[in-house]
C-alpha cells in the first residue's frame, strides 16, 4: 500500500512537472511578438503549432495528448466561452446559414472526402468515412481572433463562430455513429440514425437548458461575483459530464448552456461589474486553454508517419477544400434565396477558406478503437490536415482579407477611442480644478497656467475627434454602438440598484438590448 501511494505520487510529480513545462513554454511563445515584431503577423495560436513543430522536429515530446485530455478537459471550457461570448441577436439572424453549415455542411464534408478516398486513394469505405467523420468539424479559433485584432465585421465572425460551435456537436455524433458501424456495433440506414441524432441532440439541449436557466435563476438570489464566476466554471464541466453520462451530446449541451448564461442569465442574474469579471475570468481561460492545446498539437505531429501517407494527405486536403467550397457556396445560395440572409461572395469565401480545422479533429481521430486496423494510417491523415489548414489556410487568411477588401477600421477605432478617453479625462480635470479654484494656499498663476493648459489639449482632442469623423464617416456607426452599449450598461447598473433595495424580486429585462438599425453587421 505504501508502494502504490508513493508510486502515485511520483506519477502526479512528474505530471506537474510536465504541465509547467508546456505551460512556460507556451507563455515564452506570447512574448515573442513584443520582442519580435516580425512574429505580429502571425496569429498567435499558429505561432504556438509551429513552435510545437520545431519541439517535434527534434524530437522533444511534451506530452502525450490523449483524446481523453483534449474532449473532457479542454473542450468544454473553449466551447463555453465561444457561447458566452456569441450574442444571440446576433446569432438569430443568421441561424438559417449557420445550421444549413453545421448540418447540412457535415455531411457534405463527409460524403466528399469519404468518396476522395475510397475512389482515388484506395481506403476501405468504413476507413474514408471515419477519416471524414473526423474532419468534419471546423476550429476557426485562429481566424476569429486575427478577425478582432484586424477589425473585420462582427457578422463574419458570428457566422465562423456559430458554425463551429454547432458542427462540432454533429460532427461528435457522426463520428460516434460511424465508430460503431465500423466495429459491427450500428446500422448505417437512415431512420435509427435519425433517432439516435435526434436522442443525443435532444439529451444535449434538455440538460444544457435545466442547468442554464437553473444557474440563472439560482445567481439573481445574490451577488457574489467569485461564486458567480465559480458556478460558471462549474456548469461548463458538469453539464458536459451529465449529458454524456445521460447518452446525449456533452459538446451541445455546453453550447446551450454557454448561450443562455451569456445572453439570458447574466443579464437578469448578474450585474454589470459582475459579468465583467466573469467575461475577462472565461477570456484568461480560454487563453490559458489555447496555449496549452495548439501547442500540443505541433509537439505531436511525427514526421516520419506523416511522410509515409502524403499522398493520402494531399488526397484528403484536395477532397476536403473542394466538398467545403460546395457547401459554403451551395449552401449560402439557398439561405440567401430562402431566408435573405444576403451572405456576399467576398464573406463567402472567407468562410470557405476560413474553415480551419483544429483540437476536435485531432481529438477524433486519436479516439478511435485501437482493434481498427487502419487507425494509425487515420491519425496520421487527420495530423497532416489539421497541420495544412493550420499553416497554409491559417496564415494565408490576413492577405486573403485583404485582397477582398474585408479589413475593417480597427486601427482608427483604436485612435478614436484613446482620444475620447483623453478629453474625457482632461474634462473630469476641468471640473476638478473649477472645485479647487478658491482652496487657499493655491497660487493664481498656477492655477490660470493649469487651467489654459488643460483647455488647450481639450480644444485639440475635439479638433482631431472632428476630423477623424469628417475623413471616415465610417466610424460613426462605431461611435453609436459605444453609446448604445453604454446606455445598456446605465440601465442595467439601474435594475440592479432596485433589486438591491429591495424594491424589485427580479432584474427587468434590458429594454435597449434589441439591436438597431445601422449596428454593425
Amino acid at each position: 500500500m505504501v508502494v502504490e501511494s508513493s508510486l502515485g505520487e511520483v506519477a502526479i510529480e512528474a505530471n506537474l512537472k510536465q504541465f509547467l513545462l508546456v505551460l512556460s513554454v507556451s507563455l515564452s511563445v506570447a512574448t515573442l511578438p513584443q520582442i519580435f515584431s516580425w512574429f505580429r503577423h502571425i496569429p498567435y495560436t499558429l505561432l504556438l503549432v509551429i513552435v510545437g513543430l520545431g519541439l517535434a522536429l527534434v524530437d522533444v515530446r511534451l506530452v502525450n495528448l490523449s483524446p481523453g485530455l483534449i474532449l473532457s478537459i479542454f473542450l468544454p471550457p473553449l466551447l463555453f466561452e465561444a457561447a458566452w461570448n456569441l450574442q444571440w441577436s446576433k446569432l438569430k439572424r443568421d441561424l438559417l446559414p449557420i445550421c444549413l453549415f453545421a448540418i447540412v455542411g457535415v455531411l457534405i464534408s463527409i460524403a466528399g472526402v469519404t468518396f476522395g478516398l475510397h475512389q482515388l486513394a484506395g481506403l476501405s469505405l468504413t476507413t474514408a468515412l471515419l477519416v471524414g467523420a473526423s474532419l468534419s468539424a471546423t476550429d476557426p479559433v485562429s481566424v476569429t481572433a486575427l478577425f478582432r485584432e484586424l477589425g473585420v465585421g462582427k457578422r463574419l465572425s458570428v457566422l465562423m463562430e456559430g458554425e463551429s460551435l454547432f458542427n462540432d456537436g454533429v460532427a461528435v455524433v457522426a463520428f460516434g455513429f460511424l465508430v460503431a458501424f465500423s466495429l459491427g456495433t450500428g446500422e448505417l440506414a437512415v431512420q435509427p440514425i435519425l433517432l439516435q441524432f435526434l436522442q443525443v441532440v435532444g439529451i444535449g439541449v434538455g440538460v444544457g437548458c435545466l442547468i442554464g436557466f437553473g444557474i440563472s435563476y439560482l445567481t439573481q438570489r445574490f451577488d457574489l461575483p467569485l461564486v458567480e464566476q465559480s458556478l460558471t466554471l462549474v456548469s461548463a464541466y458538469g453539464t458536459y459530464l451529465i449529458t454524456e453520462d445521460l447518452g446525449g451530446s456533452g459538446v451541445i449541451g455546453v453550447v446551450t448552456t454557454g448561450l443562455i448564461l451569456g445572453n439570458f442569465g447574466s443579464r437578469i442574474g448578474m450585474n454589470p461589474r459582475t459579468r465583467i469579471i466573469v467575461s475577462e475570468f472565461w477570456e484568461f481561460l480560454s487563453f490559458f486553454v489555447n496555449s496549452i492545446v495548439f501547442l500540443l498539437i505541433g509537439d505531436q505531429i511525427r514526421f516520419a508517419i506523416l511522410g509515409e501517407n502524403l499522398g493520402t494527405i494531399a488526397i484528403t486536403v484536395g477532397a476536403m477544400i473542394m466538398t467545403r467550397a460546395i457547401a459554403i457556396y451551395g449552401l449560402s445560395f439557398v439561405s440567401n434565396r430562402v431566408a435573405q440572409s444576403d451572405i456576399s461572395t467576398p464573406d463567402q469565401t472567407i468562410l470557405w477558406w476560413g474553415g480551419l480545422r483544429g483540437s476536435v479533429s485531432i481529438a477524433l481521430a486519436l479516439s478511435m478503437p485501437v482493434v481498427l486496423p487502419e487507425r494509425e494510417e487515420i491519425i496520421a491523415t487527420v495530423f497532416g490536415v489539421v497541420l495544412f489548414t493550420l499553416l497554409v489556410q491559417g496564415l494565408t487568411i490576413q492577405p486573403l482579407l485583404k485582397i477582398l477588401n474585408l479589413l475593417g477600421d480597427q486601427s482608427l477605432r483604436q485612435r478614436y477611442s484613446e482620444a475620447l478617453a483623453r478629453q474625457t479625462a482632461l474634462q473630469r480635470v476641468m471640473q476638478y480644478l473649477e472645485k479647487i479654484e478658491t482652496r487657499p494656499g493655491i497660487d493664481p498663476e498656477f492655477y490660470r497656467y493649469q487651467t489654459v493648459l488643460v483647455q488647450g489639449e481639450l480644444t485639440s482632442l475635439q479638433t482631431e475627434l472632428d476630423q477623424l469623423l469628417d475623413e471616415h464617416p465610417n466610424l460613426q456607426n462605431f461611435v453609436m454602438s459605444q453609446v448604445r452599449s453604454e446606455l445598456q450598461a446605465v440601465e442595467a447598473e439601474t435594475y440592479a440598484e432596485f433589486v438591491r433595495a429591495g424594491q424589485l424580486n427580479q432584474e427587468l429585462s434590458p429594454f435597449l438590448q434589441q439591436p438597431a438599425e445601422g449596428e454593425d453587421k
